[in-house]
């Protein structure tokens, strides 16, 4: 029996959808056995599947093939994972990854108090209607 890369990547849940799964190969994040597949690669046991994930690589040995969902018990059987622990979420870390939004001030809506004066602005000194 072969079962295709992204396929028992999704039934072994290491991605929660198959098309994630996909996407994942065709960006160069997975290799099997050093090299860097096709998500249409047909598995064997004992082939070696190093997954990137951020900063983190799981590194799982192919151990049952199967092409059908199952269970999250069945599914951990699927593989020997062979990763180091999981690094820490460094929060300040990821605060510093992205800038903070910055605007010029008026820049965006106005304030209900601008709004107020564009009205009183557009209406005319007498504040109500034309002549």
């Amino acid at each position: 029996m072969s079962v295709r890369l992204d396929k028992w990547l999704h039934v072994a849940r290491v991605f929660k959808t198959r098309t994630q799964a996909t996407h994942a190969v065709d960006l160069n994040r997975v290799q099997v056995n050093g090299q860097t597949p096709k998500p249409h690669r047909n598995l064997a046991i004992g082939d070696r599947i190093e997954v990137e994930i951020g900063e983190w690589t799981r590194v799982l040995i192919v151990k049952e093939l199967k092409d059908k969902p199952v269970s999250k018990e069945e599914a951990r059987t699927l593989f020997e994972d062979l990763s180091p622990p999981r690094p820490e979420a460094d929060p300040l870390q990821r605060l510093m990854r992205r800038p903070p939004a910055l605007r010029e001030k008026g820049a965006g809506r106005p304030t209900k108090k601008e709004r107020r004066e564009i009205d009183r602005w557009e209406d005319g000194p007498e504040g109500g209607e034309e002549p």
